[in-house]
């Protein structure tokens, strides 16, 4: 159950929101922090950099950690950054609006199976005519320094690619004609060959479950998963978790139609809560359920299929106020620690850090990972079988990666 006191904070920010205000998707460019460094933080002595212990060692994973211990600690990181405690395969998001996202996958490059850049989209300029959009964010010098860095190519690079500005017409062709689908399957191929990738992220299911034929998305989604795997490149597919009350978009049956020609499935399990409904990003009953939803306990070879879906973890957090709220990064998180004074609350039922403070902007119910958030996540992995998706590296704390 969830505690009074988290209950009354959800109470009262239902009264004073402004429900009409729209949600910010975490994958939007962050805001600037809302305050300055206070005195306070100012006289704390912050540690950074490699250090000879880990964050266990450090006794610093905690249900209720201190604001100045995390102010403190959080920048610092074990030097054995090539040190996985996590077996199961995990892929890492970077986005072109985080910079420290590049330097996070050069750091813990060993620690990743796949890092997957935000670079690429699908554009469609007419009947049968299709081009590659973002190839200007394409830095293959960095992600030569990737491979580098994970000893002699470990860590695969997959971008993610998704159809951008398509119309419902564009949609309706491609869906229709399979000539259109085998363009866009070897514009993607040719993608790989040329910049040499290991393959690609498909982020297409969203737009499209629920609004169209199943057995034409499948077939766009099988198409170029299987082009893909002719030229022994992979084809991770994006795809969204249970909600209750919605529309099931996608289900156990999607699950194991497309399992035999996905590498892997991206399961988004995090943006659970909203301004309408502001709480936890991730309950953790909500995760497991949506691993079970589309691979239960019962269904043959479950360890062989749960070991392709990849639970998502949001590496950032959410900011609620009266007057809406949105995402925050790591900055913003440390900027309201400051104005704490004390532990965190934690809510034994979702699972979760939050606290509650007043700045000059006005009141401010945060949640953000902490280092025992994610760990509990980690073990609901390991105990499911799955791998794990990071959305995305850069947005959180540097000594989550010693939990990895």
């Amino acid at each position: 159950m969830y505690s009074l006191k988290f209950l009354l904070f959800v109470i009262f920010f239902l009264i004073l929101s402004i429900t009409n205000l729209n949600f910010i998707n975490a994958t939007l460019s962050p805001k600037s922090g809302p305050n300055k460094n206070t005195k306070k933080a100012k006289e704390l002595k912050l540690k950074s950099g490699p250090l000879s212990s880990n964050v266990f060692q450090r006794n610093l994973v905690d249900d209720e950690p201190t604001a100045n211990s995390i102010i403190i600690e959080n920048a610092a990181y074990y030097e054995k950054t090539g040190e996985k405690l996590f077996n199961g395969t995990i892929l890492g998001y970077v986005t072109p609006w985080n910079n420290h996202g590049y330097d996070v996958a050069k750091i813990w490059a060993k620690k990743f199976n796949y890092i997957s850049p935000v670079w690429l989209q699908i554009l469609r300029k007419g009947s049968k005519l299709y081009e590659l959009g973002g190839s200007h964010d394409i830095d293959s010098g960095w992600t030569k320094d990737v491979q580098k860095s994970s000893a002699g190519g470990h860590t695969k690079i997959v971008p993610r690619i998704l159809f951008d500005k398509f119309s419902d017409n564009d949609f309706s062709q491609l869906l229709t004609y399979k000539e259109e689908r085998d363009i866009v399957a070897k514009i993607i191929y040719q993608t790989c060959q040329k910049y040499k990738f290991d393959g690609i992220v498909l982020e297409v299911w969203s737009q499209l479950s629920a609004r169209v034929d199943d057995e034409h998305l499948i077939a766009l989604v099988t198409e170029i998963a299987d082009k893909l795997r002719a030229g022994n490149f992979d084809c991770i597919l994006v795809v969204p978790p249970t909600r209750e009350h919605t529309y099931d978009l996608f289900s156990r049956k999607h699950f194991e139609r497309l399992n035999p020609h996905i590498t892997a499935f991206s399961l988004m399990t995090y943006d659970f809560s909203s301004i309408q409904r502001p709480g936890a990003n991730a309950p953790l009953y909500w995760v497991e359920n949506a691993v079970k939803h589309i691979c239960p306990d019962s269904v043959v070879d479950v360890a062989t299929k749960r070991s392709k879906i990849l639970l998502g973890l949001n590496m950032y957090g959410s900011d609620f106020t009266p007057n809406g709220g949105g995402p925050i990064i790591a900055h913003e998180y440390l900027s309201y620690l400051k104005h704490l004074k004390g532990r965190l609350q934690f809510d034994e039922r979702d699972v979760e850090n939050f606290f509650e403070v007043k700045t000059s902007s006005g009141r401010h119910m945060v949640f953000f990972p902490t280092l025992y958030s994610i760990n509990e996540r980690l073990k609901l992995a390991h105990k499911l079988g799955t791998g794990l998706s990071l959305w995305e590296l850069g947005q959180g704390l540097d000594y989550f990666y010693d939990l990895f």
